[in-house]
């Protein structure tokens, strides 16, 4: 804690979303385990940042981005899982079937920006929440992964991740299994984000300007799929009436390349039912429990 008070609060503000090629941790504090098994609690980590801030030591912008983290999310997702359980953990709104892709285990993908956030989980049993959310957790979302087989994976790998914490974040905020009780809409991006987000993009083989065609990088083809797919659920939401609104003004030809390109690649795409054992899927939405 207080390495992270001396050396990272102060630019936590703004780069709490950014990614790094070569920095594992940023400006993250690495607190959430220790605050988890009750070796800081978190109302003295909150007063020691706010602390930081009356003495000028960090600005507004980092200390109440930080802050907010623990007393603002963290509180209410604890609220949300003891509220809920244990019903929460059966849901799955939009029906995913697919069992998590294999690469999940063992970084094996050309997708650089999954490749190192694996990596990195792998290295450090630790990855921040951008590439929780928005690395790994998107691309379950856009390809269906089933609430169980992602919640599974994030409970093994991370050092942080004790269930109440773990599942409304992973079940609720990354899969939307919830049908919006803890967010209000999937958090669903495709390459766009992710080259504005991080520097990852300029060292992969696929180009997040480019929606179809082998280069084109598949979140892109994958984002405007998942929209397709699951058009009756999400369309009336207020916050994707823009997004909707884009799909239908493109040309029906774009729409079926796009369709197609996103199909072929789910078709291809190896998937583990369990720890390490690989298949190849059949379909978009055809796997069962193994």
């Amino acid at each position: 804690m207080r390495h992270f008070l001396d050396h990272c609060l102060a630019d936590f503000g703004r780069y709490q979303d950014a990614i790094s090629e070569n920095a594992d941790f940023l400006f993250h504090s690495r607190l959430s385990a220790a605050l988890n098994i009750g070796l800081l609690s978190p109302q003295e980590v909150c007063q020691a940042a706010e602390q930081r801030y009356l003495d000028g030591q960090a600005p507004i912008n980092a200390v109440e981005g930080f802050i907010r983290q623990i007393l603002g999310w963290r509180e209410y997702v604890r609220g949300l899982y003891w509220t809920q359980m244990p019903d929460y953990k059966r849901r799955n709104a939009l029906g995913f079937e697919r069992d998590l892709p294999a690469f999940y285990w063992d970084a094996k993908t050309d997708m650089h920006c999954l490749k190192r956030a694996v990596e990195m989980t792998m290295d450090n049993g630790y990855a921040h929440h951008i590439q929780r959310l928005m690395v790994t957790g998107n691309f379950a979302l856009l390809c269906g992964v089933k609430p169980e087989a992602l919640c599974d994976w994030y409970l093994a790998v991370y050092i942080d991740a004790c269930e109440w914490v773990e599942l409304p974040n992973t079940l609720g905020m990354v899969l939307h299994a919830d049908g919006g009780q803890m967010g209000s809409k999937p958090y669903c991006a495709s390459g766009k984000y992710i080259n504005k987000m991080s520097d990852h993009c300029q060292h992969c083989r696929y180009s997040p300007n480019q929606v179809t065609g082998e280069k084109a990088c598949p979140f892109n083809s994958l984002y405007w799929h998942f929209l397709e797919e699951h058009r009756d659920t999400l369309q009336h939401n207020p916050r994707m009436k823009l997004i909707y609104g884009s799909l239908d003004r493109m040309a029906t030809d774009k729409r079926t390349a796009i369709h197609d390109q996103a199909q072929q690649f789910l078709d291809q795409l190896e998937t583990s039912p369990g720890y390490g054992q690989p298949h190849h899927t059949s379909g978009y939405a055809t796997e069962t429990s193994s």
